[in-house]
C-alpha cells in the first residue's frame, strides 16, 4: 500500500483477522486437499489436529506440517462406528478449546449399478454420515464462535450416471452447508462451503495416476490442492461480520 495515510487504509482495503493462535481440526487432513489445508493453516499459526486412515500417509503429512507450524493427529475411519466420536474426542485432550473445524474427508464412489451395496454403504457414511456429525461435534464444541468449512465438491452441480451416488451425496451436503450457516450464525459460528473442481490428489487414484495428474495441472486442466487450501484460507481471514457462503473452484481448461 505504499506511502498511504494509515488512517485512509480503511478505505481501500478491509481489516484481515489474523490466523496466529487459532486451532483446527481437519479430517481427511493427510492427503491431497485436507493435507494441503494443515500445512498453509500451521504456516499461519494455526495449531492443527488431523486424522486420516493410513498411518504412513498421516505421518508424512505430519512431517510436512512439523516443518512449518504445529500438528498432531490420529489414524481412525471416521465411517466405523465411534470413529467421529474419537478423533473429536482426541482433538479436545489435545488442542483444548479449537475454533475452526475444516470437514473434509471423502473416498470415491462408483455409479449406482456399478457400485456393491457395501461400498455404497460405506461411502454415505463417510461423506455424508460423517460431515454432519463433524458439523455437530465442532457446533457444540464451539458453542459461540468459530468457522465450519465443509469440503463439497463441483460434481453436486454436474451430476452424470456415473456420479449418482457421489455427486447425489455432495448435493445434500451443499444443502446441508447453507442450513447449518442460518441455524449457526446467530449463535457466532461461521460456515463456508468450498466445492472443488477436478483437483489433483490421490483422492483420483486409479483412474488418474500421478504422472497424468502433473501433466493435467501443467496443461491447466487439473487444479492443484493448494489451489483449495488458499480458498479455504481467504474464508478463514474475512472479518466476522462477514460469510463466504460458497466458493466453486474450477480449472482454468476444460475437457
Amino acid at each position: 500500500m505504499g506511502n498511504a495515510d494509515p488512517r485512509n487504509l480503511s478505505d481501500a482495503h478491509t481489516r484481515m483477522p489474523s490466523l496466529r493462535g487459532r486451532k483446527a481440526v481437519i479430517t481427511g487432513g493427510t492427503t491431497g486437499i485436507g493435507r494441503a489445508i494443515g500445512v498453509l493453516l500451521a504456516s499461519e499459526g494455526v495449531e492443527v489436529f488431523t486424522c486420516g486412515r493410513n498411518e504412513r500417509h498421516l505421518a508424512d503429512a505430519l512431517e510436512r506440517i512439523r516443518e512449518v507450524g504445529e500438528g498432531a493427529g490420529i489414524s481412525v475411519d471416521l465411517a466405523e462406528k465411534g470413529g467421529v466420536d474419537r478423533f473429536f474426542a482426541e482433538a479436545e485432550e489435545r488442542l483444548g478449546a479449537y475454533d475452526i473445524a475444516v470437514i473434509n474427508a471423502a473416498i470415491p464412489v462408483d455409479g449406482v449399478t456399478s457400485t456393491s451395496e457395501e461400498d455404497a454403504r460405506y461411502a454415505i457414511e463417510t461423506d455424508f454420515t460423517a460431515y454432519i456429525l463433524g458439523a455437530y461435534k465442532a457446533a457444540k464444541h464451539m458453542q459461540d464462535k468459530g468457522d465450519i468449512i465443509l469440503i463439497g465438491s463441483m460434481s453436486a452441480h454436474s451430476l452424470s450416471g456415473e456420479s449418482a451416488i457421489y455427486g447425489g451425496i455432495k448435493l445434500g451436503v451443499a444443502g446441508f452447508a447453507e442450513a447449518l450457516r442460518k441455524e449457526l450464525g446467530n449463535k457466532g459460528i461461521k460456515v463456508g462451503l468450498v466445492e472443488p473442481g477436478l483437483t489433483g490428489a490421490d483422492f483420483q487414484y486409479p483412474q488418474i495416476p500421478a504422472d497424468e495428474q502433473r501433466e493435467m495441472i501443467n496443461a491447466e486442466e487439473m487444479l492443484r490442492a493448494e489451489d483449495i487450501a488458499v480458498a479455504v484460507h481467504y474464508m478463514l481471514t474475512q472479518p466476522r461480520r462477514t460469510v463466504v457462503q460458497q466458493l466453486t473452484i474450477s480449472q482454468r481448461v476444460s475437457q
